[in-house]
């Protein structure tokens, strides 16, 4: 059965990053967008990074320009953004679709592993997925959750 640890992604500076690097940590993996009405969720997804990171907790930011065209620059731009405006220092990677016939492996799975309101796609930005230590998806949530609402999942997902 796959894991976390069984995916590589491209970071948004270009390098292949195995997943497995977070192996045994607690991973927020979130499909982002810079120009969306839930792009304001960065703040509160670098303030769990911030406040987690210690007791392994690790946030992955995966730009998608799927939904209303809401990414649409380069890889370098995204990156940009979310650093000047939001002070994102948890691992951004580069842009992927996360639905359809092109859609980054990892987030086939995570569909797969934990389905939604539209059953294995993904709604729109912004959807996250908890992961536990041992590489395994706890749970999904929508875009409208604010990250400060998962605080008490990770916690439970820290202490597992």
């Amino acid at each position: 059965m796959p894991t976390l640890s069984d995916f590589t992604a491209t970071t948004i500076t270009g390098d292949e990053q195995p997943l497995e690097t977070y192996a045994g940590k607690v991973a927020l993996v979130v499909n982002t967008a810079s120009k969306c009405g839930f792009t304001p969720q960065f703040e509160g997804l670098e303030k769990l990074h911030q406040e987690y990171a210690g007791q392994g907790l690790v946030v992955l930011g995966f730009p998608c320009n799927q939904f209303g065209s809401q990414d649409p620059g380069s890889n370098e731009e995204i990156g940009a953004f979310c650093e000047r405006n939001y002070g994102v220092s948890f691992p951004m990677f580069e842009k992927v679709d996360v639905n359809g016939d092109d859609a980054h492996p990892l987030f086939a799975w995570l569909r797969e592993e934990k389905g939604g309101v539209l059953g294995d796609k993904i709604k729109w930005n912004f959807t996250k997925f908890l992961v536990g230590k041992d590489g395994t998806v706890i749970k999904r949530y929508g875009s409208t959750t604010a990250p400060d609402k998962i605080a008490s999942d990770i916690e439970k997902a820290l202490a597992a």
